[in-house]
């Protein structure tokens, strides 16, 4: 009898640990201290941003350029603007050609073929970034809309911080029950294996952007030979920050609601796809952490919840209700940020399974010969 409760003790302090490292870890990975808030500029004396250059690869995005281009229009004048048609066959392309502009300055690139060891959205920012003339750019998805003063908030946190590269996590929808279950849950996890704060001090291990919206110096994306030098890259949002850090300069990453993404996924295979496609490489195909990921995905969403339900004894039951208690606070901020229910803490245990099957999808999908498949095109394993 002693010998079980000792194994129903374990069961519960291995799904507590866990929760416990992440509650007191110096870093706080877990709070939203960084965040990003635009200030609306005065529309009677908008801003300059003529030496501003805004890159945005387009690739089949007819539904949603139109609102990205729109949001522009509100940050400032003289905003120049490079939308690289990333070999679309929708419209894309002839609404940019025929889009009225007021405060910006729009150039549509036809984009070239995608040459061997590129991934499609590095080669089209490759081809706008030859275009490129102003000391500043930002890059940005064809699907985020900015609001005013965006731009402005992002110099200005260049200026404060003395990041030669600044990003921000774009707010997603959050409207369907799978983007409700797996959106906030997606960004926590983003938050823990890269914590902000340690990715924004000159520590060169922890290196983190989010590709939405990033502002960054010109002279040094050429100094780090432009996205040449990542332009394999999967993950292409870290792997620009790595890159920026390799040179000794400093970046910055937040947490934003005045960003936003327009694409939806109404199904969860949408975001299944979203996280699969980059999960497996994000453990730099190594099985170990593969085992390693899963084993902390069951035993620290599961085993508390466990224990507290069928453990025989009280000691094994209060250890799995402290894990209980530790999750919630962890995973609490990020709901509240983003104005959720508390109520979605009772899903924790899905989102583990959830995220856990995403991963080995991924794996599956590289063992089988594809690193990663998005926007109709496969890249192969070659692509690193």
């Amino acid at each position: 009898m002693y010998i079980f409760d000792q194994i129903w003790i374990g069961i519960a302090a291995s799904g507590t640990i866990p929760w416990l490292i992440i509650l007191l870890q110096p870093w706080q990975s877990w709070r939203n201290r960084e965040d990003l808030i635009a200030e609306a500029s005065d529309i009677k004396t908008p801003i300059d941003l003529s030496d501003v250059t805004v890159l945005i690869p387009a690739r089949n995005e007819e539904t949603l350029i139109i609102r990205t281009l729109n949001s522009l229009e509100n940050q400032g004048k003289n905003l120049h603007v490079i939308v690289i048609d990333d070999q679309s066959t929708d419209k894309t392309g002839q609404l940019v050609e025929n889009y009225k502009t007021q405060n910006i300055k729009i150039k549509l690139i036809k984009g070239k073929v995608l040459p061997d060891h590129w991934a499609g959205k590095l080669w089209a920012l490759q081809q706008g970034l030859n275009e490129v003339n102003t000391s500043l750019i930002i890059l940005m998805d064809a699907d985020i809309n900015l609001a005013n003063g965006m731009i402005k908030s992002l110099i200005k946190k260049r200026e404060e911080t003395g990041a030669r590269l600044v990003s921000v996590m774009v707010k997603l929808q959050m409207e369907s029950i799978s983007e409700k279950l797996l959106i906030p849950a997606f960004i926590f996890f983003f938050k823990l294996l890269y914590p902000f704060s340690i990715s924004n001090s000159r520590n060169k291990f922890v290196a983190a952007s989010a590709g939405g919206c990033v502002l960054i110096d010109r002279d040094l994306l050429n100094k780090i030979d432009g996205f040449n030098s990542i332009k394999g890259s999967i993950i292409d949002d870290c792997s620009l920050a790595r890159a920026v850090k390799s040179t000794g300069a400093l970046t910055w990453i937040g947490l934003t609601k005045h960003a936003f993404s327009n694409r939806s996924y109404p199904q969860l295979r949408q975001i299944w796809k979203m996280v699969s496609r980059s999960a497996f490489t994000q453990l730099n195909f190594s099985i170990a952490l593969l085992m390693v990921t899963s084993f902390i995905l069951i035993t620290s969403f599961w085993f508390p919840l466990i224990a507290v339900l069928f453990a025989p004894n009280i000691i094994a039951k209060s250890i799995g209700s402290l894990g209980l208690v530790s999750m919630i606070i962890a995973y609490t901020p990020i709901l509240l940020y983003y104005k959720r229910s508390l109520l979605w803490h009772f899903t924790m245990p899905i989102i583990g399974l959830l995220f856990m099957a995403m991963t080995w999808e991924s794996a599956i999908n590289y063992w089988l010969g594809k690193q990663s498949c998005w926007k109709e095109r496969v890249y192969s394993r070659s692509k690193k």
